[in-house]
Order: structure tokens, then sequence, then C-alpha cells
């Protein structure tokens, strides 16, 4: 069974931030005491009456409550934050439920509705840690230093504790004037959790300290420093600025062209090239210590959005907005929960947020009109990347981004179109690497429209270029297989795309369709069945495994399998042959089945 697998945000040429492999191992590890019980990945236990906060509610608090945790599990922040606040106005001294509360509004960014909950947690010693780093950064932000310094004197030590605690003290020290002190706060992330790696973290922080003390030496060696572990965009632009601003043009645009050379399709240089060249001065995109520990929160939320830790990396996100608003990486990684989670029109909200930063503009203006589509708005978006495609005629991103959205929807000569336009802006030559996307998204349009001989040739170009990637070798191989030609060719493909994935029920479904064409029933059938634990309700797979039984024998299991096909595929063409089978068998040879499916 033929699947895209495309990840259409992951070509949109930002990136968070890198950091060690140590940093954020021990980061995932924190990520559970951040949470202090999470705020969607603990079970539901309320409907059980083995619910803490639900223990003292009743009636009208409790519908709200149950309703709430019910949003809360299923992903809508917005309906779980004001449902579980409509509880606790019921009950406000319940410290499970104000807890629930109080985490949901942080993770919806409802600064209104957490800040009340978190100081209330914590001056009747129930604060979480996202509680207490919550009120630490909002007393940065007012300028209440010595309420902060008081708060991180209470600090939990322990979890998450050991790598926030240095952080905010050392940019608290910075907003009261002690540069100093706030380095020598620093230095203990060198030895945390024996992770070298904190060493990096060290440095960045450091170099900002430095710079905003006008100790332009050392900052510069902490740069360096910096950046040896890595060149995330972030630290790029932060160091590029820095060497601009101290009239050192040459060096910055050796740490821009080292960042592009990496990321050669990155559109988030492009401004900030233009106006070196032209011999502007930037302003400071780190200018007090509530823009310093702004950039530590969201560097933390990068790490732990990368290890897939996604709730904390929400709490971190949203209080480093809470910081500095503006943050337009911060707003994009909250963009990117959101779409993950299927919320494109809150996700829409925060893309459209980043506004006046040409660095990450362009990347959020895509991602803007990815999350219009998924909205079920593509006559917005298509209008839209129509006119980005136009405004920068160099780049391609907005005509993948348009084809991939009549693809989707099944205009398959619409997307072929739009790839046509992105492949005549390729450089002449050989093909890079990362057009792989181009070449596989056309080849299943191609498919789609019955041009296969075409799709088969883009298919090819797309798995020379990336020969590892297991959605190319499905989609070829199924291709090979379900036409009956290249048996042998397409079952290597298969094989080596399960051992790539082998807990993916549609490549898993694929080579056993591949052994079905070849006549190897008994592995056929094993291998099937396999693919059908993995996806039990996808319909291609039961007509498959329906088809392999009847070959093998096994008239009534055929017969079963066919049955469930019917009742649950969408699509006619299958749906009515698998009717068709179930009233007069599965005719022998077995022809060519459907085209593989594309999502």
């Amino acid at each position: 069974m033929g699947q895209a697998g495309i990840t259409r945000s992951g070509r949109h040429g930002i990136r968070g931030g890198s950091r060690s492999a140590a940093v954020l191992a021990l980061l995932a590890a924190l990520a559970l005491p951040v949470l202090a019980g999470g705020t969607r990945a603990e079970p539901d236990k309320a409907t059980s009456g083995a619910d803490a906060a639900a223990d003292r509610l009743s009636g009208e608090a409790m519908a709200s409550y149950l309703s709430g945790r019910v949003a809360q599990n299923a992903g809508d922040g917005k309906a779980a934050a004001r449902l579980l606040s409509e509880a606790l106005a019921h009950d406000p001294d319940n410290p499970e439920l104000r807890r629930r509360a109080f985490l949901v509004n942080l993770s919806e960014g409802n600064m209104t509705g957490a800040l009340p909950l978190a100081r209330r947690a914590v001056e009747d010693g129930r604060g979480t840690f996202a509680a207490h780093a919550l009120l630490v950064a909002d007393d940065i932000a007012a300028g209440r230093t010595k309420e902060a310094r008081a708060r991180l004197a209470a600090l939990p030590a322990d979890g998450p504790g050991r790598l926030v605690a240095p952080l905010a003290t050392a940019w608290t020290e910075v907003a009261a004037g002690n540069p100093d002190a706030a380095l020598a706060a620093l230095e203990t992330l060198d030895k945390l959790g024996g992770a070298p790696g904190f060493t990096a973290l060290r440095h960045f922080q450091t170099a900002l300290i430095e710079d905003l003390r006008g100790n332009a030496d050392a900052a510069a060696a902490a740069y360096v420093q910096a950046l040896a572990d890595g060149m995330p965009l972030r630290p790029v632009l932060l160091a590029g600025n820095f060497y601009e601003r101290q009239g050192r043009p040459d060096q910055a645009r050796a740490l821009y062209a080292a960042f592009l050379a990496e990321n050669p399709e990155s559109p988030a240089l492009e401004q900030t090239l233009a106006r070196l060249e032209a011999g502007g001065t930037p302003p400071r995109l780190v200018a007090d210590a509530r823009d310093g520990l702004a950039e530590a929160l969201f560097d933390m939320a990068a790490g732990l959005h990368r290890e897939g830790a996604a709730d904390a990396a929400l709490i971190f996100a949203r209080i480093a907005l809470h910081l500095k608003p503006q943050q337009p990486l911060a707003r994009m990684m909250v963009g990117d929960i959101l779409m993950a989670r299927e919320r494109p029109q809150d996700a829409l909200e925060e893309y459209r947020a980043v506004t006046g930063d040409p660095a990450v503009g362009w990347a959020a203006r895509l991602r803007e009109a990815d999350a219009l589509h998924r909205a079920g708005h593509a006559d917005e978006a298509v209008p839209m990347l129509e006119a980005m495609a136009a405004e920068r005629p160099g780049r391609t991103d907005a005509l993948l981004e348009l084809g991939d959205i009549h693809r989707i929807a099944g205009r398959y000569a619409a997307a072929v179109a739009a790839y046509d336009r992105a492949a005549a802006r390729l450089p002449a030559g050989e093909p890079g690497r990362r057009d792989w996307v181009l070449y596989f998204a056309r080849g299943m349009s191609l498919e789609g429209e019955g041009r296969w001989p075409e799709a088969e040739a883009d298919l090819r170009r797309a798995l020379a270029l990336n020969p590892d990637h297991p959605s190319i070798l499905n989609f070829l191989g199924y291709g090979w297989a379900d036409r009956g030609i290249h048996l042998e060719e397409a079952r290597a493909l298969l094989e080596k795309a399960v051992a790539l994935h082998p807990d993916n029920g549609h490549i898993m479904d694929s080579l056993g369709w591949a052994l079905f064409r070849q006549g190897e029933i008994p592995r056929a059938v094993e291998t099937l069945e396999r693919a059908a634990e993995l996806q039990p309700f996808e319909p291609e797979i039961n007509d498959h495994l329906g088809d392999a039984y009847w070959v093998a024998g096994r008239r009534t299991e055929a017969r079963f399998q066919w049955r469930r096909a019917a009742q649950q595929a969408e699509d006619d063409t299958l749906r009515h042959t698998a009717e068709a089978k179930l009233k007069d068998g599965l005719p022998l040879p077995r022809t060519a089945g459907t085209a593989p499916a594309t999502p």
C-alpha cells in the first residue's frame, strides 16, 4: 500500500536550536517533573471515581470538571481551560483541581488565568515547578528583582531546578546589575548531570551576558565556544548580530555562509544578508535580562520538543513568550505543537503572530498556508501560495506546498502542474539530494493521474537521491507489485522498507502483497496477517488478506476479511470489488489490484 509520508512542515527551513545528546537526554528526563502530572499524558481517572480532584465536586461543578478532563485528554486545551476554570469557581480550595486548571491555562498561554493560580498554589506550598518558574519569569518581566531572588531561593532544587535555577538566577542577577554574580551562577551548568554538553549552553548564555555588559572580547570568545557544538539558527543569528554591531562584517558573513552551507534551502538569512551587504547596523536581539531569560527558556523548550516531550516544551515556550511575546521561534514551536495535536485553527493564530522578523517570516507564512488548508480553508491557502511563489521566483517551497494541497485533495493534474513549475526552478545540472521531495510528490501525483511510466521515472529519481527513505521504497515497490512487474526488485525494496519501519502496517501490507503476486502464499498470509494486526481497520489491508486467504484455501476467513473491507471502505472501487468477491469469490489468476492509495 503506497503511502506518502512527507512531513511538509519539515522542509520549511527553520530549526529551533541544537544541543548535545547529553543535554537533550537530561531535558527529556526532566520533562515529567516539569508537569508534575502532566497536561495530557496521564490516564483519565475521573470517570472511575479515583480522581482526587473530583472527590469534593458535585452537580454542575462535576459536569464541568468531567467535560474538562475529556477535552484535556482529547487535546482541546481551550475548552479544557474554560471548563476546568468553571469547575474551580465552585470549589476554589480544591488543590488538585487548581493544579490541573493552572497547567492547562499555562499550556494555552492564558496568563490571566495561570498567574493567580500559580500564586495561590505557591502560597499554599503546593506549587508545581512550572508554577515557580512562571512566577520567577513574571517577576523578571515586571522588574521585581528582589521578589525574583526570593522565589529562586524557594525553587525546588531537584528535577528541572537543576537546569532552570542557574539560568534564572543568572538573568535575575543581570537584572539586578550584577553580571559577575550572573556568570558565577552559570558555572554550575558545566558539571550538571555529568553532561559536558551543558558547557555549550553556558557558553551561549555567557556570550549574551558579556555582550550586554559591553565586554566584546569575552562575548566573542564565548560565541565561538557556543557554536562549536553546532550551528542552529537562533545562536547563529545572535552571534552574527553581535559581529555586525561590533563592526566585524566579515566574521558575520563567514558565520552566515557556514550556516547556509549546512542549510542551503533556508530562507532565514536572506534579508539579514541583504542588510549586511547594504552596510546597515542591526539593533540588539537580546536587549535586557527579560530577553535573555526568554532565550534560555526557549532553548530548553526546543530541546524538549526534539526529544518528543511536547507537553513540557509547550510549558517552557509559553513562559518564554510571556517574557518576550514576539520571540518568533518560540511562537513557531507552539504552532507546530498545536498542528501535531490537530488544532490547525489555533496553530494559525500562532503563525500569524510571527511578525516583523524576516529570519522566520517566510517559514511562518508557509506554515500558515498549511494550517489554513488543514483547517478547511484551502480557498485561502491556494491564492496565498500563488502570491508567495510569484514573490520569490527563485524558490520552490511555496509551489511544493501548493502541489501538496492539490495532491492531498485528489486534484492530481493541478498538483502535477504545481510540481512542474517547481521543477522548472531547480538549478541547472544534477538535482540536489533535497530534491527527492519534489520528485516523490510529483511521482505520486502522476500515479494518481494514471501516468505510471512518468510516475515511475520520478520515483526512481527520488529513490536515487534518498535510497533509504521507507516511503519511497514502499510507494515504488508497491506500484510494481500491484502491476505484477519487476517483482523481484519490488520485493527487495519492500523488504528494505520493512527493515527500516518494522511496525508500519502499510509497508508490511505492501511486502505481503508482493509476496502474494510472486505466488509465495504461506509467507504472504503470514505477512498480511501481521499488517492487519498493525492496522486492523485499514480496508485495503483487509482486502489483500482476504485474497491471500482465498488462494490458501481458507474461504471462510477470506469472506470475513472482504466483508470487513466492504464495510470500512470509503473508496467506491474498493468497496464494489470486495462486494463482488463476497458474491463470486476470487477469480484466478488474480489481476492487478487497485492503484496504491495516496494520502
